[in-house]
């Protein structure tokens, strides 16, 4: 818009201003000795838009000149207007322009702040002197000592809000400060927190909500270092973590030292969590995993996955030093490869050097005649010979 036309606007506004400021001095003298701010009320509700020839308050058309043509309203002659006999003519601004049209723009934003804050003081003391029941402790109270949500209205005592808050706060449920109301998305504002729980606790909610809000950014991620654990922005497609307060430089998505274009490294706990994360995958993520760690890594996981499965299936541990020994045949007197230990393959009790046979011979022992328990022989399974 040119200054020309910026002007010419002001002109056609303070005009229509100055046209209102007419019409309601007008409508005083009528009054006179009664009450008029309810006559001013209504026109300027009602029959503002008519008066002043406006089709539509979003459509208002402007002139172009600096002196712009202005038409009186053709009404009663109550409602006509008095532009000194210029009526339809070219009027000069300072001889149609009202002192009281003039506002500057700062003092017109105060004066709009002053009616909303009014507002919503008489609200406020409209909603304290009522009486509201808590669907809580369905008890009566007075709105003073009430709260109500913003978005939904619903009202509660301060006292059972008060405990209900606490509670979530103290369990870590910060996201969960939910209206009580079944099934009410309304969520209180954290000014509503503030007010009713110590400022310990609001504390400890103002850090975990913090915290809740960050872990749900996906360009967020912690310094891994224990003493720091200070958020980090994550460029896209990059996966090099920089922390700004001890400027440790760390790959984010296995938070050790950040290495570059080469694979992460794998825990021994990390693993086996990426062995069954592997396998529940689909065909994105198992690419995705591929290439963070490396194919050879995760086969070899696998490779180690399935002989554990298989060594637990097929094999029993060493008594002594725990290594998988697979029983192929023979009897139940085993020899452990790795220390060259006798046990006892059906109890796993480690056995004499000098005499490891004396566990089945004796019949105090457990497994007294079951040298040959369980062993196939020629398709047969031999199984326990009970005497009486």
């Amino acid at each position: 818009m040119s200054s020309e036309d910026r002007e010419a606007q002001e002109d056609e506004l303070l005009a229509l201003l100055s046209a209102l400021c007419k019409h309601l001095d007008n409508l005083w003298e009528e009054h006179r000795g009664n009450v008029v701010l309810f006559a001013w009320m209504q026109f300027l509700k009602e029959e503002t838009l008519g008066y002043l020839n406006i089709v539509s308050p979003f459509e208002l058309k402007i002139g172009s000149q600096k002196k712009v043509q202005r038409r009186t309203a053709q009404a009663s002659a109550n409602t006509e207007l008095d532009f000194r006999g210029a009526a339809g003519s070219d009027v000069d601004q300072e001889e149609v322009v009202d002192a009281r049209a003039v506002q500057d723009v700062e003092s017109l934003s105060s004066l709009i702040q002053e009616i909303l804050d009014f507002d919503q003081a008489q609200q406020i003391k409209c909603f304290n002197s009522k009486l509201f029941l808590c669907n809580i402790c369905f008890c009566e109270k007075l709105g003073s000592e009430c709260m109500y949500f913003l978005e939904c209205r619903h009202v509660y005592c301060k006292a059972c809000l008060k405990d209900y808050f606490e509670i979530q706060i103290k369990d870590g449920q910060v996201q969960r400060l939910n209206c009580p109301e079944p099934k009410c998305p309304s969520v209180a504002t954290p000014g509503q927190v503030k007010e009713l729980v110590e400022a310990e606790l609001f504390a400890r909610y103002d850090r975990l909500l913090l915290q809740s809000t960050l872990d749900l950014m996906a360009d967020v991620v912690y310094c891994p270092r224990p003493c720091c654990q200070l958020p980090v922005m994550q460029e896209p497609g990059c996966t090099m973590g920089i922390c700004s307060s001890c400027n440790f430089a760390f790959c984010t998505l296995c938070r050790l030292t950040y290495h570059g274009v080469s694979p992460c490294k794998l825990t021994a706990e990390k693993l086996i969590d990426l062995q069954n994360e592997y396998l529940q995958a689909d065909e994105a993520n198992k690419r995705f995993l591929e290439q963070r760690y490396g194919k050879r890594v995760i086969q070899k996981a696998l490779e180690e996955m399935e002989s554990k499965e298989w060594l637990e299936k097929n094999s029993k541990s060493c008594p002594c030093c725990g290594t998988p020994i697979e029983k192929l045949d023979g009897c139940n007197k085993m020899t452990c490869t790795g220390c060259m230990q006798y046990f006892c393959w059906i109890c796993m009790g480690s056995l004499s050097r000098a005499n490891p046979y004396k566990h089945f011979t004796d019949p105090a022992s457990p497994c007294f005649n079951r040298l040959f328990h369980a062993v196939d022989v020629n398709g047969d399974i031999l199984e326990d010979q009970i005497e009486d």
